[in-house]
């Protein structure tokens, strides 16, 4: 299993949206719990959603009712985005996709490099 690849950070200002993706590996008849975290300046890295191979999805309070994450369990590549909605200041983060795959033998965890996501007021 690769490691995982973010995309789509950027610069906005308060209130702007940005869509972060993750290509997360190859499906291969694999499971994958899919989760976005961030680490924001100065602080440990926090969780801040997360979407179960069921579809169930999972947030942090503060971003409920403005991000929305979903998956794509395409042909060739498992895909995890994160539609980020009325940002913030606070948002500003290194945000990082975490794989869980599990093909038979159990879980195993990866992490991408990140993608900058800053927000100015």
């Amino acid at each position: 299993q690769g490691q995982p690849v973010e995309s789509g950070g950027g610069s906005v200002q308060t209130g702007g949206s940005l869509r972060l993706s993750c290509a997360a590996g190859s499906p291969n008849n694999c499971r994958y719990e899919l989760s976005w975290y961030r680490q924001r300046p100065g602080k440990e890295r926090e969780f801040v959603s997360a979407i179960a191979s069921d579809g169930s999805t999972s947030y942090t309070d503060s971003v409920k009712g403005r991000f929305t994450i979903s998956r794509d369990n395409a042909k060739n590549t498992v895909f995890l985005f994160l539609q980020m909605n009325s940002l913030k200041p606070e948002d500003t983060a290194m945000y990082y996709c975490q794989t869980r795959r599990d093909c038979g033998y159990g879980y195993s965890t990866r992490w991408g490099q990140g993608t900058q996501v800053t927000v100015s007021s």
